[in-house]
């Protein structure tokens, strides 16, 4: 097939690939590395599961990492306004330039007779474009699940699951013991487990498994603890070092335990030889970006982004709204996905809002406005419709008051088509 010459055209039909839907299992991806000729096995690998926080604890890595002078790759997902920021060298995106090449070069190995979903796809890009910059450690965020991921192809020096909650129980099953079954899938022979995860029969089931394949397990709370201080500032008491006064550009005080687990995971790194220096630590927690998670707008400090898109999100978010609320008004900009706990999220956010604008963000999952409207009823809050996120947006900002605050939520999709709507009137030169 002949090579695409414009990304445009490129990444469409990368996107096209989500015809094939969700898939789940590994030969698909091994056997496109396979046509790749990629040695896959011989990379050094990090591998972060769970159900909320991965990218938190996978942006931290790469951030302290990258200070410490490793070509740290980091792929996450999903995006929320360009496919680029999947694919992160160091603190840089892949360029334009090299994911046309990479997107040219995986599909050129694509078998008609088994095409790829749209996640095996863009991992086996991952694969293919770190090897060829020489990235190492990479970092690896599961999809969804574990035990059939495509990511789950690698034997890694550390395997992080950062929590158990309900979510996407249609795909793992129903229940916690089912879910994390799925996630302790990418629990390897030999490999330490950092967990963050509390509930008693997911840490049973956790530690049945490292029995089973004779790995060490740390669980945040036993072997590792964090706890806050004043000024924004937090303690870390580890498996060998103990960090005061470190300091998180990351918001929320829920962060603070994703940093934790990055933290063991880093001490587990110096054991094998990775040696990441105290002052690379600092710097790192400083630096760490990612976006769409409790992030305040430059361009209206008023807006708040966060992709809450399951129950356990929702009431992280409704905790840090009640801590931080000021005098003003709270108006709530919500498009979630149909497949999600919808009642469980609304529950959380709506008593803390006036006002709500229900909003669809263009994805086949996402439900419609006339149906988040209706599981409103009963609350004692402004319902209005805007079928469009940026329209929706728009009207928030024009209800808003200088002391109110709106807050996108409800899905990534959402907060990404609410950064693009920024982007865009930034690119307009207006006032905003």
């Amino acid at each position: 097939m002949a090579a695409f010459s414009d990304l445009a055209r490129a990444t469409a039909w990368v996107f096209d690939l989500q015809k094939f839907g969700i898939k789940f299992g590994l030969s698909s991806t091994l056997n496109l590395l396979a046509r790749l000729s990629l040695p896959y096995q011989q990379g050094q690998y990090l591998h972060i599961g769970g159900t909320n926080g991965k990218g938190s604890v996978a942006a931290t890595l790469s951030a302290v990492l990258t200070r410490a002078g490793y070509p740290v790759g980091l792929y996450t997902s999903p995006h929320l306004v360009h496919f680029k920021e999947r694919y992160r060298l160091g603190e840089r995106e892949i360029s334009e330039a090299r994911l046309l090449e990479v997107i040219n070069q995986v599909r050129a190995a694509v078998d008609d007779a088994e095409p790829p979903t749209f996640f095996e796809f863009a991992t086996a890009m991952a694969f293919l474009y770190f090897f060829q910059e020489g990235a190492a450690p990479i970092i690896l965020e599961t999809g969804m699940g574990g035990r059939l991921d495509a990511t789950n192809i690698v034997h890694p020096l550390v395997s992080v699951i950062t929590n158990i909650s309900l979510d996407h129980q249609e795909h793992l099953g129903e229940g916690l013991s089912a879910i994390a079954r799925e996630k302790a899938g990418i629990i390897k022979p030999g490999v330490p487990l950092v967990t963050g995860a509390c509930q008693r029969r997911v840490l049973d089931l956790f530690r049945d498994r490292v029995r089973e394949v004779q790995a060490p397990m740390y669980v945040r709370g036993q072997d590792f603890e964090d706890r806050g201080a004043s000024g924004g500032r937090f303690f870390y008491r580890g498996l060998s070092r103990e960090f005061r006064d470190l300091t998180l550009n990351l918001v929320g005080r829920h962060q603070y335990g994703n940093a934790a687990l990055a933290l063991a995971v880093l001490e587990l790194l110096n054991l094998a030889g990775l040696k990441v220096p105290e002052t690379a630590i600092r710097e790192g927690l400083v630096l760490t970006r990612w976006p769409g998670r409790l992030e305040i707008v430059p361009e209206d400090s008023r807006v708040l982004l966060d992709g809450a898109h399951n129950p356990a999100a929702a009431r992280i978010l409704a905790q840090t709204l009640k801590q931080t609320r000021g005098n003003g008004r709270l108006i709530l900009v919500l498009g979630i996905m149909a497949d999600k706990d919808m009642d469980a999220i609304l529950a959380r956010l709506l008593p803390l809002a006036e006002t709500v604008i229900f909003t669809r963000p263009q994805y086949f999952r996402a439900a419609t406005t006339d149906d988040l409207a209706a599981r409103a009823q009963g609350y004692n809050i402004e319902v209005l419709q805007v079928p469009r996120v940026a329209a929706a947006v728009r009207q928030a900002r024009e209800l808003a008051g200088p002391q109110d605050r709106i807050v996108v939520s409800g899905s990534l999709y959402t907060v990404g088509e609410a950064k693009e709507y920024f982007e865009g009137i930034v690119g307009e030169g207006a006032k905003v």
